[in-house]
């Protein structure tokens, strides 16, 4: 299921988000869009939208088939 493959990703991409005093948290995943909440210094951190758009999405695109976008919920 393509939720439990977004999953383990963003499981991998953790304990680099963990290590600067953040979080990431999966929402929901519908039609190819993957909707993730940042947390903790995430949250709030200048640089989020590119750790989320060159990061995660980057990451999430390449290893799970039909994952087209990343969206962030607030």
């Amino acid at each position: 299921m393509m939720q439990d493959q977004v999953q383990e990703v963003l499981n991998k991409l953790r304990p680099f988000l963990l290590r600067d005093g953040g979080d990431v948290e999966l929402i929901e995943v519908e039609d190819g869009i993957v909707r993730l909440r940042l947390m903790g210094a995430c949250g709030n951190c200048p640089s989020s939208t590119i750790t989320l758009k060159a990061g995660i999405e980057r990451a999430l695109v390449a290893e799970v088939p039909g994952v087209r976008e990343i969206e962030q919920v607030f």
